[in-house]
């Protein structure tokens, strides 16, 4: 082979203080997450790119911090090791975690055919715990450089376990679901002041429930809605927290809207409302901080939906989901 045909490589060659040991440990980590592998000790492949020599540097940087060293050196292998000998060490470290999510998933299909007749929460939380899984493979696809072979079989089973949830019986009351029936041109009742839960429930609701339906913001929380109108989030509403689930994760449980992209909004305003980092979604702060900037600086709920609206769009669409309607506002 040719140089001009051989792959080009960055390598991160370190030293690092021996302690404390968390710091080696920190950096091994993110070194695992941008995909690099040892070729042999504290040296470390990536193959050449922008992304590739940009994570690089950060963690060069992130050692130097802490006392140790580090050089960065763009190379092709002219000796010794070869590139189908490295590019083979890549599939490998990946097959390992492609394997690690066949068998997670494996036991996963296991706990939801055992518990065919669980309650709608149950299958709620499973969702967002096969979202979990499915975010994982994505991250693990995302520095599969060479294309392992194990990734076939984790796609397959993560398509499997998706159609099994999504066939799966939820226990609704009949109260809901003579809702469920009946929720076109609805008046949709909610507390002024609107903030994250109540915005997402409101834009969830004119985007996917009831397109046709009209918000009303009320001051008292404990309104007596009258026959055409059903309540969100307030005190003895028809949708209102569940449990340890927020409004929104009520409402996409029961219209079955649990969608990948449905799931991680699901569990960004989670963390948000209940403050709890049960999911701990690394978009939480950037998102509160929307949020928290729209509440003080608009006091009119409709204003406050219209943006909320718009934010809510763009991060569904950020995570797959197709937005083929317009919001009502």
């Amino acid at each position: 082979m040719s140089d001009q045909q051989k792959t080009e490589w960055l390598l991160l060659i370190h030293q690092i203080p021996p302690k404390p040991d968390y710091f080696r440990v920190k950096i091994w980590r993110r070194l695992q997450k941008t995909g690099a592998v040892a070729i042999k000790q504290s040296v470390y492949a990536l193959p050449n790119s922008g992304q590739a020599y940009e994570d690089l540097h950060w963690i060069i940087k992130e050692i130097t911090d802490g006392g140790g060293t580090a050089s960065l050196s763009r190379t092709v292998f002219l000796e010794g090791l070869s590139d189908s000998q490295i590019e083979l060490l890549f599939q490998t470290a990946r097959n390992q975690e492609y394997e690690k999510i066949v068998k997670e998933t494996e036991s996963f299909v296991r706990e939801i055919t055992d518990a065919a007749e669980g309650s709608g929460s149950f299958f709620l939380r499973k969702k967002k715990e096969f979202s979990r899984i499915q975010n994982r493979f994505a991250e693990i696809v995302a520095i599969d450089f060479f294309n392992a072979p194990g990734r076939g079989a984790a796609d397959r089973i993560l398509g499997e376990c998706d159609a099994l949830l999504r066939e799966t019986k939820k226990e609704i009351s009949p109260e809901t679901r003579e809702v469920k029936k009946n929720v076109c041109g609805r008046t949709w009742v909610t507390r002024q002041g609107i903030y994250v839960d109540r915005i997402a429930c409101a834009w969830l609701i004119l985007r996917f429930i009831d397109p046709q339906g009209q918000l009303k913001f009320v001051a008292d929380e404990r309104y007596r809605p009258s026959a055409n109108e059903l309540r969100f989030d307030m005190f003895e509403g028809e949708f209102t927290h569940i449990g340890d689930s927020c409004t929104f994760e009520v409402l996409v449980d029961t219209f079955d809207l649990a969608s990948r992209s449905m799931i991680a909004i699901a569990e960004i305003i989670h963390d948000i409302d209940l403050k709890d980092n049960k999911f701990s979604r690394p978009e939480v702060n950037g998102i509160q901080a929307i949020f928290s900037g729209m509440a003080s600086t608009c006091s009119d709920d409709q204003d406050r939906l219209e943006r909320g609206s718009r934010l809510l769009d763009e991060l569904y669409a950020s995570f797959g989901g197709i937005l083929d309607k317009l919001v009502k506002t």
